[in-house]
């Protein structure tokens, strides 16, 4: 039952998805194992976008270990469970819920044994800086502690890249790439802590190759120069090269022809959908308190209030001039939200 609830879940998410990103690009998928236990590490920049275009792009189902802050509402909690996702607990949920991590990070030793594919975003927190911060080692330790209670596991690790144009904006579009799987039995030796460390530098590296990864060092500066020569940024490999380069390579991509007819049609769908655009705008987007939840609202919004709105319009139309003129209406507009988003 619970998997067809998630294929349920997933269809619906990708549709949304659909509608919502000018243009969603995979790369790599092929290289996800598929009858094998995998943990997947991302790079993390938009917040729950990101899990959930893992989610709908991967081709496994997959658990996620989710920041515990999420979990505080039971009715929340309960759908987040559904959905596997396991809360993780940080230093700033309390010292005390600390010692919660070491059941979730048992469970997640057995999910491999049952060859489950399980995503974590390693670098603790997201950003929407263009840089693969740092990796914490939690994710070392349930490697590890996975390797020595099942020896015999063939644990695989698939670096993922995320990439946005821009995070923030309405429409965007996105790069996926994922890497190819490495055994986690690579790294192990007799010294643990340089097991740790490899571990840490190795898929840091990896991942950083899978995104547009700008160095922390004169960061702003770097980043206006990709900006200047107009780079696209879903395309990680050239942008990384044209850094290393100083700019001696870069590739241009190329500017939007169709702006002003894009934003004439996004004048008209606002229009058709001023309710569901003014609960955005008056009462969710003021209450963003970290920006990185700009583009998650934004889409609970589309795939949540936007439908009923539809929904209610056309059954409107549909009792007072018939379902002729309703499914017009209702088929206007999914056309507008395809120009709109799409050109």
């Amino acid at each position: 039952m619970n998997r067809i609830w998630l294929s349920f879940v997933r269809s619906y998410l990708s549709l949304g998805m659909f509608f919502y990103f000018k243009r969603i690009e995979v790369h790599g998928v092929e290289n996800v194992p598929k009858n094998k236990p995998i943990l997947l590490l991302s790079n993390h920049q938009n917040a729950l976008l990101d899990a959930l275009l893992i989610a709908t792009k991967c081709g496994r189902f997959s658990y996620f270990l989710t920041r515990a802050g999420v979990f505080k509402s039971t009715l929340i909690s309960k759908i987040l469970k559904s959905l596997r996702m396991l809360p993780v607990y940080r230093i700033r949920d309390g010292w005390g819920n600390l010692a919660n991590n070491k059941a979730i990070f048992s469970s997640c030793v057995e999910l491999f044994n049952k060859n489950e594919a399980i995503v974590i975003f390693p670098e603790g927190s997201h950003n929407l800086k263009r840089t693969v911060r740092p990796l914490s080692k939690g994710f070392t330790r349930i490697i590890f502690e996975t390797l020595d209670t099942h020896p015999n596991i063939d644990l695989q690790l698939v670096p993922v890249g995320l990439n946005f144009l821009n995070a923030e904006r309405f429409s965007d579009s996105t790069a996926l790439y994922f890497g190819n799987p490495i055994s986690a039995k690579k790294f192990l030796s007799d010294d643990r802590n340089k097991d740790v460390i490899a571990l840490k530098t190795v898929m840091q590296s990896e991942i950083s190759k899978l995104t547009a990864h700008i160095p922390t060092e004169n960061y702003d500066k770097t980043l206006q120069k990709l900006e200047k020569f107009n780079v696209n940024f879903l395309k990680p490999e050239a942008v990384n090269k044209s850094i290393a380069t100083n700019f001696e390579f870069y590739e241009s991509q190329k500017k939007d022809s169709f702006s002003v007819v894009k934003k004439i049609f996004k004048l008209v769908l606002i229009i058709q959908l001023i309710v569901p655009y003014l609960i955005w705008k008056l009462i969710a987007k003021p209450k963003i308190k970290e920006k990185e939840f700009t583009s998650t609202f934004r889409f609970a919004i589309a795939i949540t209030i936007v439908p009923l709105w539809l929904l209610i319009i056309t059954l409107i139309l549909a009792y007072n001039f018939g379902w002729l003129i309703a499914l017009c209406f209702f088929t206007s507009v999914l056309l507008l939200t395809l120009l709109a988003v799409k050109l």
